[in-house]
């Protein structure tokens, strides 16, 4: 049987867990869709698409530091539930912003959405060694991964066609819906014990009303091992340029090849196409890949993705553009599964939260920067120019990772992913 699918049939955690994310993830991307064409509609100004992106980047880097503190102090599985119930109101909020002209409203959700999404998306990637055993953690991780990218495709792909069909009422609707079914899906998991408590000594009073000693403990951490800060450090780079691909797919979906809220699906669903070969690749050659050549795998990768980029924004079919689009993103998601697999074997789950949160935290930020460059770019420069210089920044990576690797600042630490407590239940829950 297929590993994907033998995950799937035995481990009842998972399988409700990727339920889910499908769900919730198409839904995601329905709303892009929706927004990114409803403004470029109404303003034809690449500048919005740079406010939206902004709405939303800001609250992501604000709301991230006390989402790890909260996964790491109480109970995961009800802040995701909550995160999800939070959302599924905000998202149907959008339909009120389809008869205006002004834009306040869209960025006002945008960003309203973005404050609570942190708790699901790093919680489900906290929990993830919970819910899996030692020998299922590369499938699941690699399967998580592939599914996000496989909704990307799906979701973009649908989301241009909805929005094209039958208007942008029905993408905020869905989007709204999606929430709700995540939400009960994730109130299907169970695990005996503690549950989805992570382990920590109790809490003082100081701890509960100065969480930040919390988050600069697991900044700490992360500081302390080599490798789990490269992996930070990775985000950073591919984020210098990956801010303005966000901005870039919208105007040349829309502006430069003039295909309209399809265009812009279409290039999403073809990177989202990208992923999931890179994913499957990443898959496979993952297990027999030494710690080195895993090093020196993603030097590789950076090198391909920008330099695939590059070429993506140079090109003048909208065909070739579409494989150079996705061979760029092949290499982002090989070199994105292999990294997580390797944190999720070395970090620590007390820490999980608090690590996973402060990576995506930072991400964000650099990309904030790099998307408001690009917004203003826009207004002067062609947008083929700032697609080269956004593939070129984004191999800068490639540059950091080799220097750490030859110089010998990426020793492999322990193994303390896997807790030994924590042991997959398979059977349905009993409570």
């Amino acid at each position: 049987m297929n590993p994907f699918l033998a995950l799937l049939r035995r481990n009842h955690n998972y399988r409700n867990t990727w339920i889910g994310q499908v769900v919730s993830e198409i839904g995601d991307h329905f709303n892009n869709i929706a927004v990114f064409g409803l403004v470029l509609a109404q303003t034809h100004n690449g500048m919005v698409v740079t406010g939206v992106m902004l709405a939303r980047a800001v609250p992501a880097i604000l709301a991230g530091p006390l989402a790890g503190v909260l996964l790491d102090r109480f109970d995961r599985k009800r802040m995701m539930i909550a995160s999800d119930l939070v959302r599924a109101v905000v998202a149907l909020g959008f339909i009120l912003t389809v008869d205006r002209t002004e834009t306040w409203l869209i960025y006002l959700l945008s960003g309203l959405l973005m404050l609570a999404s942190p708790v699901s998306t790093s919680g489900r990637a906290a929990i993830l060694p919970s819910i899996a055993t030692r020998e299922e953690l590369h499938t699941a991780n690699s399967l998580t991964q592939t599914t996000q990218w496989t909704t990307l495709s799906i979701g973009a792909f649908l989301g241009g066609a909805a929005v094209t069909q039958f208007g942008f009422r029905l993408a905020f609707v869905a989007n709204s819906v999606s929430f709700l079914i995540s939400a009960v899906c994730i109130s299907r998991l169970f695990l005996p014990g503690r549950g989805f408590r992570p382990p920590r000594a109790s809490v003082t009073e100081s701890e509960v009303v100065r969480p930040w000693h919390e988050y600069v403990e697991g900044l700490r951490y992360m500081r302390s091992r080599p490798l789990i800060l490269g992996i930070g450090m990775i985000a950073v780079g591919w984020a210098t340029g990956g801010g303005a691909a966000q901005i870039l797919f919208s105007i040349f979906g829309e502006l430069v090849f003039n295909r309209g809220p399809a265009g812009i699906g279409t290039i999403w669903g073809c990177a989202g196409i990208g992923l999931l070969i890179g994913g499957a690749m990443a898959y496979k050659i993952g297990p027999r890949l030494s710690f080195r050549n895993y090093k020196r795998a993603i030097v590789i990768c950076y090198i391909c993705h920008g330099g695939s980029y590059i070429v993506f924004s140079q090109m003048r079919n909208f065909a070739w553009a579409l494989v150079f689009i996705g061979l760029s993103r092949t290499a982002v998601a090989v070199s994105s599964v292999l990294n997580m697999t390797q944190l999720l074997r070395h970090v620590a789950d007390g820490y999980r939260g608090r690590v996973f949160s402060t990576i995506e935290s930072v991400q964000w930020s650099v990309m904030m920067v790099s998307m408001t460059l690009a917004g203003i770019a826009s207004q002067h420069w062609d947008p083929r120019t700032i697609g080269a210089i956004a593939g070129a920044l984004s191999s800068t990576t490639a540059i950091f990772w080799a220097w750490a690797h030859v110089t010998g600042r990426l020793p492999e630490p322990a193994l303390e992913g896997v807790d030994p407590e924590e042991i997959e239940v398979h059977g349905e829950p009993t409570v």
